[in-house]
């Protein structure tokens, strides 16, 4: 009898078990269910909530025009293209547009805004930093603007673009801008191109405004492609076409850390770095201004995301890329950063176009820093030749050195990496002949009161070192009889020789 008692317990307490089981998958069923019906509720009234500009009708395929896919107008578009065409047609009165512009004019004056209002800028790249700058450039004036990027708005970029909405996804960044752009200043002509920047299309893409031939006033660089950077400022460089280039916003989250300067000093940047250093080895070293960021990499700071390793194992990644040479990983932006970066930008444009005082603080004790070191190099080459020649020190007066602080930095920041090439050091840094010179450096052209006096000194004979390290080379080597061999290990004499082959690269086109 006990035994039967027990079989029936047991019996009793599988049931309520396999119950209890059942009773939770229907649970969990439900609620799994309820979550993706949600979810689809969800989805649905996001996509409604986008306006269709074709009403409630089947929408059509888009017209493609050179600029791409044409967006379907809705009411307000069409408003706003009416209102733009008469206003580039003369039927807007110009008093409202002076009311529109009252604080700029009262800032820079009535010659300075004309001139700004006469004014012809090219955007090359409508992304983050474009967009915020044409918008500016838009609402302070700027009467022309020619619009180029190949690329189109896309969910992942409404965080940072300035003016795109949900209605734009999909749509290209050019058109976008135009089309929200005549609704705040419908005067502004526009010019659109549908284009990949590169050096092949420069004439064409930097050149005159088709209807009266006004070459370009002012040229921004805003793209994040070292290629098309490095070829675009190439190009306005060579063409004395007036260029102002963004550098990388990425990764960055410190405003007050940005700083508007010459190509030659941006060295804390990362993309600057990269641009700078190929455009010295096509012979540009300054000339360039450039807005860039001096903040660094830390710990628990973003930085460029790694390429998924199953992405490696597909094939080439370079498949991955939107257009050859592009990236393919992704890169954390703060929305807030290339906003300021495309302001700086426009700030630049719109003072240097109207004719306004233009005072840049310096990067904090970089210039400062490569006037200290190009006089050691001065002071050292003077005990070289006086003692080479056996001359006085009267021998040296007015003796010049044949270098610049925008080669000090190249030769500090981008082939040495402000380390010393001995220790790694990277304190105190100076520049110094590497080898006892075999030959006589001191050239002198002239006579008497005009005569000149410089160094025969080769930017690859000179070595980064701490200034003791110099101090020490100079005594031992550079006047002494040890030789280099004698100072210092084969691995760091290979190193040298190797920056040095890389500096050489560069001379050719010094």
């Amino acid at each position: 009898m006990s035994s039967f008692l027990s079989n029936s317990s047991n019996q009793s307490k599988l049931q309520l078990a396999t119950v209890a089981l059942a009773s939770a998958a229907v649970t969990a069923g439900a609620i799994y269910g309820y979550q993706q019906s949600r979810h689809g509720e969800r989805l649905n009234r996001l996509k409604k909530s986008i306006p269709n500009p074709a009403g409630d009708a089947e929408p059509e395929l888009q017209r493609v025009t050179r600029q791409g896919p044409v967006p379907k107008l809705d009411k307000e578009d069409e408003h706003n293209q009416a209102l733009a065409h008469r206003a580039q047609n003369g039927d807007f009165d110009d008093e409202l547009i002076l009311e529109q512009l009252a604080r700029n004019r009262v800032f820079l004056g009535d010659e300075g805004l004309a001139k700004l209002r006469n004014s012809f800028v090219v955007i090359v790249g409508c992304g983050g930093v474009g967009s915020h700058a044409a918008t500016t450039l838009a609402r302070s004036g700027v009467s022309k603007l020619r619009l180029i990027d190949f690329d189109q708005v896309t969910l992942s970029s409404l965080n940072r673009h300035a003016v795109a909405t949900l209605a734009d996804v999909g749509i290209p960044k050019v058109q976008c801008l135009q089309r929200r752009l005549i609704a705040i200043t419908p005067w502004v002509r526009f010019d659109l191109r549908l284009q990949k920047f590169d050096g092949s299309v420069a004439p064409e893409l930097l050149g005159a405004w088709e209807k009266d031939g006004q070459m370009p006033d002012f040229v921004i660089d805003a793209i994040d492609n070292i290629d098309s950077k490095v070829e675009l400022l190439k190009y306005c460089y060579d063409n004395n076409l007036p260029v102002i280039s963004s550098m990388g916003a990425g990764t960055k989250s410190d405003p007050t850390r940005i700083m508007v300067g010459d190509i030659g000093t941006s060295t804390d940047d990362g993309l600057s770095r990269a641009t700078r250093r190929r455009l010295k080895l096509l012979g540009v070293t300054s000339g360039i201004p450039v807005v860039y960021s001096t903040e660094k990499m830390g710990e628990g700071k973003a930085a460029l995301l790694p390429l998924p390793e199953e992405e490696f194992k597909k094939g080439d990644v370079g498949d991955l890329a939107a257009l050859p040479d592009f990236r393919v990983r992704i890169l954390p932006v703060l929305g807030t950063m290339p906003a300021v970066f495309g302001y700086t930008v426009a700030n630049h444009v719109i003072l240097k176009i109207s004719g306004y005082p233009l005072d840049y603080i310096p990067q904090k004790g970089r210039d400062k820093m490569y006037d200290g070191i190009q006089a050691f190099v001065q002071a050292s080459e003077e005990k070289i030749i006086r003692a080479v020649t056996g001359g006085p020190r009267e021998l040296c007066i007015g003796l010049k050195v044949p270098i610049q602080p925008c080669e000090v930095s190249f030769l500090v920041e981008d082939i040495y990496k402000a380390k010393s090439a001995v220790t790694g050091l990277p304190t105190k840094l100076v520049l110094i002949r590497w080898q006892k010179p075999t030959r006589d450096i001191l050239i002198r052209i002239g006579e008497g009161a005009d005569e000149q006096k410089s160094s025969d000194l080769k930017l690859s004979e000179l070595v980064c070192m701490t200034k003791d390290e110099a101090t020490r080379h100079q005594r031992e080597v550079l006047l002494g009889e040890k030789t280099l061999e004698e100072l210092y290990d084969a691995e760091i004499i290979e190193k040298v020789a190797k920056r040095q082959e890389e500096i050489k690269l560069y001379e050719k086109y010094r």
